[in-house]
């Protein structure tokens, strides 16, 4: 199960949601090479990588999928990490960008259900955006300008879920897995 979201789409409480309905899905977690974040955890939030590290990874060939998104800034899919999460007997669940997620489907495009969430309109996503108090208005302006891109992606996933009411969406992204995990047993 792939998800993906424009920021301020609601993906992150959605999937908190969703990763605690469903005990069948095991969460995968990314890698990348930025520094951590005050609080995060080494192979419990990412798997953090110096720059080189990661080079030599992507040529043994152990991303699932990665990119590059800023100058020596690498985000990227561990196979192991797929690999032990079905190791577990339970469906990954990954939580990625946009252009990730297709790349995960195109290798397992039978095997795969993508989801996209969005909020109802680019203006409430600009409000929720403003609303977190995160925001310069320079990165409310990139952020809300890389929302506009990414929407034009929508209609080549499996399922595109409006988050226009949080416990509604909620409810709706629960039953599309569990029928998705379900069909696949």
């Amino acid at each position: 199960v792939v998800i993906t979201a424009p920021s301020g789409s609601g993906k992150t409480t959605l999937v908190k949601r969703l990763m605690a309905a469903c005990p069948a899905l095991g969460f995968s977690i990314s890698a990348c090479t930025r520094s951590p974040r005050n609080g995060e955890v080494h192979s419990k939030d990412y798997y953090f990588f110096a720059p080189a590290e990661f080079k030599k990874m992507i040529e043994e060939d152990a991303f699932l999928e990665w990119e590059m998104v800023y100058t020596d800034k690498y985000y990227g899919t561990l196979k192991s990490e797929m690999q032990r999460i079905w190791d577990l007997g339970k469906s990954p669940l990954v939580d990625i960008d946009v252009q990730g997620a297709l790349t995960i489907k195109s290798k397992f495009p039978k095997d795969c259900l993508t989801i996209f969430i969005e909020a109802p309109s680019i203006e409430e996503l600009r409000r929720r955006l403003t609303a977190r108090g995160t925001e310069t208005p320079a990165s409310l302006e990139e952020r809300v300008a890389k929302a506009k891109e990414e929407l034009a992606f929508a209609p080549r996933f499996d399922r595109i879920l409006i988050n226009d009411n949080l416990d509604k969406a909620a409810e709706e992204l629960i039953g599309i897995v569990e029928a998705f995990i379900g069909a696949g047993k």
